[in-house]
């Protein structure tokens, strides 16, 4: 087997934070960690009334999961229509590159949630926060556009805030009331762990949720996978997209096969987070005690898989005689069908 220095883990929830007032964010591009070419990701959490403020990124779209917690999101798309939404543990966003939107949470505890972006190459250096811009604008224009006062444009933040603490939102209120535009047909909210999963027994629960369950998701696809101990997800390739994964609960060992005799094997934790390019083969087990559960993005609207078990069962047995080099009594114990997790033997 081939030597490499890639690795395709990265430690995400050791990484040393980003912390502001009611926030604290930590994120791995290409940058922080190599392998991860087409998908980047953060971690974020915050407080009850904590607030990533009003922004946008101009070189990649973002899809969000929410791990606990609840938080209100504002969106503005480009025909400046509008809505206010809140999303809770199991939902899923999904906001348009460019599309400006805030997030907020909203109690009574922390929120915590996963964003995955389509571009390996994301960073803070193409996203363009609401107080960086206007402190970094002539006072007389921002006081001419927003139609304030000089003096009321002093009282404006001196740089950007990113983060920023107020009131949590309350629901009784007009302001802050979850409302949608009738203009806004197609949503951008995808209750993920509601939907009705795909099971096999003593393997594990699949829930996937692509452009044609979330029509405005055009860019990306996403699952979260429940594995049994000992169980795992066969061995499998993806022949359209990157995968990023972050690791919820339990522990893992994925291996990455590059070709050339070359495969790239790591143990992972919760707050872990991996990769694996398009078109690499991989699998993923369940190496603890507890259920085993996976956080997957691609970054491709449709999600395909080609499965071994599947791509066995298709071929003639002769074919699996002499490409394999096995007895036919052996072949014919091959997978007959699709298999998508295995039970622990």
């Amino acid at each position: 087997m081939a030597e490499t220095t890639l690795s395709f883990k990265y430690q995400l929830e050791k990484e040393k934070p980003r912390l502001g007032p009611g926030g604290i964010t930590r994120g791995a591009s290409v940058h922080q960690f190599p392998a991860s070419q087409g998908i980047a990701g953060v971690s974020m959490r915050v407080e009850p009334g904590g607030m990533r403020e009003l922004h946008w990124h101009a070189n990649a779209a973002e899809w969000g999961y929410v791990i606990s917690g609840s938080v209100r999101t504002t969106l503005m798309r480009p025909d400046g229509s509008w809505a206010i939404d809140t999303f809770s543990p199991g939902d899923i966003w999904y906001f348009p590159r460019g599309w400006g939107h805030s997030i907020q949470g909203v109690g009574p505890d922390e929120c915590h949630f996963i964003l995955i972006f389509d571009n390996g190459d994301f960073s803070e250096d193409h996203t363009f926060s609401i107080t960086d811009w206007l402190a970094h604008t002539p006072p007389e224009v921002v006081a001419q556009s927003l139609g304030i006062s000089p003096e009321e444009v002093a009282l404006l933040p001196k740089g950007e805030a990113y983060f920023a603490k107020g009131a949590v939102p309350d629901d009784a209120s007009f302001i802050s009331a979850p409302q949608k535009d009738p203009k806004l047909v197609t949503t951008h909210r995808y209750p993920l762990m509601a939907q009705e999963p795909r099971r096999v027994p003593g393997g594990g629960v699949q829930r996937t949720v692509t452009v044609d369950e979330f029509p405005i998701s055009t860019t990306m696809a996403g699952s979260v996978l429940e594995i049994q101990p000992g169980a795992m997800r066969e061995l499998h390739w993806h022949p359209n997209a990157d995968e990023w994964q972050y690791f919820l609960e339990g522990t893992a060992e994925m291996a990455v096969f590059l070709a050339e005799a070359t495969t790239v094997t790591d143990q992972y934790e919760a707050g872990d987070i991996g990769y694996v390019p398009m078109g690499a083969g991989h699998y993923i087990k369940n190496t603890g005690t507890t259920v085993l559960k996976v956080l997957i993005g691609f970054n491709s609207p449709k999600y395909e898989s080609n499965d071994l078990s599947t791509w066995l069962a298709t071929n003639p047995a002769d074919v699996l005689v002499t490409n394999l080099g096995l007895p036919p009594e052996t072949v014919a114990k091959l997978p007959k069908e699709e298999h998508f997790f295995v039970p622990k033997r």
